[in-house]
């Protein structure tokens, strides 16, 4: 290229504005890289492949013309172009396509490769079902938990409310001693009883506790926990109390 000239008519008249030189020259740039690239892939030899793929996609896009022995024989035998095979024209219109293997691998390779992709898939399903029912476990058996802890809680509850009433009334009947030592409710400075009584009271759960103390309470002192009431007899605790347990009353 030959040197501008910076003091030519041409060069004075240019839009000497900051910046607009370099955006110019940029967008020259680009244009002339879009162009060289538009060459060269037109002048690019294509190679064997391609052109093979190019005839062969020509081939099967065109229609079967006379010079085709199987179709000239078809119209023989009064087949028209565009109607389907059989007697009452229930069959294929269009020729059965061809399926052309333009890779190295064996044949059933690509059989063998959608087996695996389809195993790979069953499994992964197989993992995240498996998966979806331990976490449906894992949650069943919080819930269990769970409500087995609340039961126990409300056991403990009612086991010291009967533990405090069977005191009170035991002391109304001027019974200093109870029938057993669990049936009341221990100050933590008292000494605790001998190893023998510890056991025996350590043997038995709370929900025993709870059913031999309510049983006391109805038979001692016709007390119901539940109802929080005193009856007047037996008689009028079995006709007027729901049960001896915290079932019945619900």
């Amino acid at each position: 290229d030959e040197e501008e000239d910076y003091m030519s008519d041409l060069f004075i008249k240019q839009d000497v504005r900051p910046g607009l030189p370099m955006v110019r020259r940029v967008k020259e740039a680009i244009q002339k890289e879009e162009k060289q690239k538009e060459a060269n892939e037109k002048n690019r030899q294509k190679s064997i492949k391609e052109e093979e793929k190019e005839r062969r996609d020509l081939v099967l896009k065109s229609a079967l013309g006379n010079e085709n022995k199987g179709f000239a024989l078809l119209q023989k035998m009064g087949y028209k172009s565009g109607q389907a095979l059989g007697k009452s024209g229930e069959g294929i219109v269009e020729p059965i396509p061809l399926n052309i293997k333009t890779g190295r691998s064996g044949l059933g390779h690509e059989e063998l490769k959608k087996r695996k992709a389809e195993e790979k898939l069953e499994n992964y399903r197989q993992k995240l079902h498996i998966k979806k029912q331990a976490n449906e476990q894992a949650a069943d058996q919080f819930r269990i938990r769970f409500k087995t802890k609340q039961e126990e809680r409300k056991m403990e509850g009612d086991l010291r409310k009967s533990q405090r009433a069977c005191q009170q009334l035991d002391t109304q009947k001027d019974i200093d001693v109870p029938k057993e030592a669990w049936f009341w409710i221990e100050p933590e400075e008292e000494d605790k009883k001998d190893e023998e009584d510890e056991c025996t009271s350590s043997d038995l759960s709370v929900s025993e506790k709870l059913h031999i103390l309510t049983a006391y309470l109805r038979e001692a002192h016709f007390y119901c926990i539940w109802c929080g009431t005193t009856y007047e007899d037996s008689e009028d605790l079995s006709s007027n109390c729901p049960g001896d347990s915290a079932a019945d009353h619900d």
